[in-house]
């Protein structure tokens, strides 16, 4: 792709990449040797972690209510379950497992002997409860699958995008802002799709450019639309968190990207973003990011969490799922 197309379709200026570079919060330096090392490194890094809901379910993944949310009057469509209410038990829905097994058979990953799940604690308007009932692959945590491949055709060649692991998830709730997310005065909630069945697909750092990214989002929506458990055509159907890192450097998260043309773009962007700063010998810190594609630009949203602020702990209100072998 030669420098015009990529300018059209990025809008990315020089002005806002060096705006952004001075908004740091902290303005670090690196030695000479280091910041050589880096500069020299141009190998580009990049992991997804795709959230795409079950759209064939009629209910949601805990509750009874009706997962045809879409063009409804906010906050009609929820329950004491997937509000949260103290009290209240969750009953998994069986046929999630039924399309989770489908979709890890699909992409040839291993299932799991046994699976259960696991509360993901933080305190954020999304989620009413305080926590998210997910899954998690360490500490003793078993998602339901790990594993597997999809094939992409990029540049004439086939490449092997490796899956690292699947699990079930609950959706959080829809946040609205006025304007942007760093200027917007107040955010709205809407907690009908709070509840609403995901599965994470997690990928190795195994992307090389942002167009493969696409790619590979494209070919996942192709398999997941066949085997008729997600349709990617809804709004919010799948979503998708980008992890990158430039060489050995620190990993960036890129959260709730909402289309394939858009991962592409925030790619773009943070790639140039990052080369900027270690010509000018900065860090690149690790933290979350926020997408906007209005302004089509990345903007800190926090330091990023380690696994131990979230607290993982078993869900004590479920048992464990057993897949026997045959």
């Amino acid at each position: 792709m030669n420098r015009t197309v990529t300018s059209k379709i990025v809008d990315l200026k020089f002005e806002n990449i060096m705006k952004y570079i001075t908004m740091e919060k902290k303005v670090k330096t690196i030695s000479k040797k280091n910041l050589k090392r880096e500069t020299n490194s141009k190998e580009v890094n990049i992991g997804l972690e795709v959230h795409c809901q079950l759209t064939s379910l009629k209910t949601k993944l805990f509750c009874g209510c009706s997962t045809d949310y879409r063009g409804k009057p906010p906050n009609t469509y929820t329950c004491p379950i997937c509000l949260g209410t103290p009290g209240t038990l969750p009953t998994l829905n069986k046929r999630a497992i039924h399309d989770a097994l489908m979709v890890a058979l699909a992409l040839k990953s291993e299932i799991s002997k046994e699976t259960l799940f696991y509360r993901k604690n933080y305190y954020y308007p999304d989620m009413s409860k305080n926590f998210q009932i997910s899954q998690y692959d360490s500490a003793g945590g078993i998602p339901i699958a790990s594993g597997g491949l999809i094939k992409v055709q990029f540049n004439h060649t086939g490449r092997v995008i490796r899956i690292r692991r699947i699990q079930i998830e609950e959706d959080p709730a829809k946040l609205s802002h006025l304007g942007s997310i760093d200027s917007s005065s107040y955010t709205l909630v809407d907690y009908n799709r709070a509840g609403i069945a995901l599965l994470e697909i997690v990928t190795e750092p195994d992307l090389k450019s942002p167009k493969e990214a696409r790619l590979f989002l494209q070919k996942l929506r192709s398999i997941l639309e066949h085997l008729d458990v997600s349709d990617g055509r809804l709004e919010g159907a799948m979503r998708c968190d980008a992890n990158i890192s430039l060489g050995k450097g620190n990993r960036i998260e890129i959260k709730n990207i909402s289309s394939f043309k858009e991962v592409e773009r925030a790619l773009i962007f943070e790639i140039a973003r990052q080369k900027s700063m270690i010509k000018k010998g900065l860090i690149v810190d690790m933290e979350t990011r926020h997408w906007d594609d209005v302004r089509r630009l990345t903007t800190t949203l926090r330091i990023k969490e380690s696994e131990m602020d979230y607290r993982y702990f078993p869900e004590p209100d479920l048992v464990q799922s057993l897949f026997p072998r045959n």
